[in-house]
C-alpha cells in the first residue's frame, strides 16, 4: 500500500465505531484490546497475539491504541526542536546492521573537533534549538575524557541548552577509557551539563540476537545496568527497540516486557521509540541475512502494540518520520503515537545505511501534518515540558548540509 493508501485505511478506522471493530475481531483479540481499554496490564502471551494481529485483528488494535493515545495523552502531537551531532564516524565496533562507520584511515572517516561541534550548537541556537543530540562512533583513539570535556564545553558557552547524549554503548566505553565504575562516569558526566541519554544500542534486548548483531556491542545486562543506573542518579533516559530484522515476535515482546519492568522501578523513561530496521547498505543485507520489509503493516504492529503494551508505564510514544518518511509517520498518529520527534537538522546514521527520508522536518511541516491528521502541534522541551505560543526563530529554514552529512534520515536520538 502507499502511504496515501495508509492515510485512507485509518481514517476508516477511525470513523468505524469501536464495537464494530471488537464485533470483526476474533475472541482471543477482543478480550485482549478489552482488557487494555479498561487499563488491564498485558501479559506477554497478550502481547504476542496483537503483534501478530492482522485483517480485523489489526483494525481493532490501531482503534484501541489510538483511543488509549487519547484518554492519555490528548490530541496533541508534540515535537522538539533540535539538531542531531553525529561528532564522528570512526568506529571499531563492526554492527552488522550499520552503515555509517568508518575505519580511521577512510578517506570519508571523520572526527570533528570541539571548535567544529561547538559552531554546530551555535547554529542550533541560533534557529530555536532547545535540545542538541550528540552520538557517534566508538572512535578506538578517543581521549579518555572527551565526553566530559566536551559537555563542560558546550554548557559554557550555552548554559540553556539540554545535551541528550551518549548511548549506553558509548557510555561503557568511555567508563572503560576512564577506569571509572558506571555510577561514578555517569555523575561526572551528569555534573558536566548531560541532561539525558538515547536508549539507543539497545536493539533487540536479547543477547541471542545482538551476538548475531554486533558481538563486541553491549550486552543485555550491562544495557541494562548503565540505564538504571542513569535513572537512579537523575538522568532520565529515552527507550527504543530496532525491528524489521531478524528477531521473532516472541523476542519483541520480550523486549517490551524488559522495558516495562525497568520502567516500574526506576520511572526513567521520558518515552518509547519504536526504530524500523533501514536495510539497503547494510553488512545483514548484503549477505542475505535478512529480507526487505515493506513500509506498512509492520509498523503499525508495532505502534499499536507498544501503545497497548506499556500502557500505565511510558505515556510517550514517538513515531519515526526518519524511518518511515514524514507521511506515513504522520498516519500512525492514529496508531498510538503522540510525539513527531525533532526537527533534527542533520543527521548521518540512518542515510548511511540507506534512509530517504531526508535530514531536517521544519516546524511549519509538522503542524501541516498534525493538522491533517486532526491534531495540534505542540512544541516541546527534551523531558516533555510543553512550550505553549513559542515559535522557533528560522524554523522552517532548512540547513545546506555539511561535506560528511547526508539527505538522510535520524539515529532514533529520541
Amino acid at each position: 500500500m502507499t502511504d496515501l493508501e495508509f492515510r485512507d485505511y485509518v481514517d476508516e478506522i477511525e470513523a468505524t465505531p469501536l464495537g464494530v471493530l471488537l464485533d470483526r475481531a476474533s475472541p482471543d483479540v477482543r478480550a485482549v484490546l478489552t482488557g487494555a481499554l479498561n487499563r488491564r496490564e498485558l501479559t506477554p502471551e497478550d502481547g504476542l497475539r496483537l503483534y501478530t494481529a492482522r485483517g480485523d485483528d489489526l483494525r481493532a488494535a490501531i482503534k484501541c491504541a489510538d483511543l488509549a493515545r487519547a484518554e492519555d495523552c490528548g490530541d496533541e502531537v508534540t515535537y522538539v526542536v533540535n539538531r542531531n551531532i553525529n561528532f564522528t564516524n570512526i568506529c571499531f565496533v563492526g554492527c552488522q546492521f550499520c552503515g555509517f562507520k568508518r575505519q580511521r584511515w577512510e578517506s570519508d572517516a571523520y572526527d570533528h573537533s570541539d571548535e567544529t561541534v561547538l559552531a554546530k550548537v551555535a547554529d542550533a541556537r541560533a534557529r530555536g534549538a532547545t535540545e542538541v543530540c550528540m552520538q557517534g562512533g566508538i572512535n578506538p583513539d578517543m581521549p579518555a575524557f572527551r565526553y566530559r570535556d566536551l559537555l563542560a564545553k558546550i554548557k559554557m558557552q550555552f548554559p540553556d541548552i539540554h545535551v541528550h547524549a551518549f548511548s549506553p554503548m558509548e557510555i561503557m566505553y568511555g567508563a572503560r577509557r576512564a577506569r571509572m565504575d558506571y555510577p561514578e562516569y555517569i555523575a561526572m558526566l551528569r555534573d558536566a551539563g548531560l541532561g539525558s541519554i538515547p536508549g539507543t544500542a539497545a536493539e533487540i534486548l536479547d543477547d541471542s540476537v545482538r551476538e548475531v548483531l554486533s558481538h563486541k556491542k553491549v550486552d543485555v545486562a550491562t544495557w541494562v545496568e548503565i540505564i538504571t543506573t542513569a535513572h537512579a542518579l537523575g538522568v532520565p533516559t529515552t527507550s527504543t527497540i530496532m525491528y524489521g530484522h531478524i528477531e521473532s515476535p516472541q523476542q519483541v515482546i520480550n523486549h517490551l516486557e524488559l522495558i516495562r519492568s525497568i520502567q516500574k522501578q526506576t520511572h526513567g523513561f521520558t518515552e518509547f521509540v519504536p526504530l524500523r530496521f533501514i536495510h539497503q547498505n547494510t553488512v545483514m543485507y548484503r549477505k542475505g541475512m535478512v529480507k526487505p520489509i515493506e513500509k506498512g503493516w509492520l509498523d503499525f504492529q508495532m505502534y499499536a502494540l507498544a501503545r497497548l503494551y506499556l500502557r500505565g508505564q511510558i505515556d510517550n510514544l514517538q513515531t519515526s518520520w526518519v524511518k518511515l518518511g514524514v507521511e506515513l509517520a504522520a498516519t500512525t498518529l492514529k496508531a498510538g503515537c503522540n510525539d513527531f520527534s525533532g526537527t533534527l537538522m542533520e543527521e548521518s546514521i540512518t542515510a548511511q545505511a540507506g534512509g530517504d527520508a531526508g535530514e531536517f522536518v521544519p516546524v511549519d511541516l509538522i503542524e501541516e501534518q498534525a493538522r491533517a491528521m486532526g491534531r495540534i502541534a505542540v512544541e516541546r522541551t527534551t523531558l516533555y515540558q510543553k512550550l505553549y505560543g513559542r515559535k522557533a526563530p528560522n524554523g522552517a529554514r532548512p540547513i545546506t548540509p555539511s561535506a560528511d552529512h547526508y539527505a538522510c534520515g535520524g539515529s532514533g536520538c529520541g
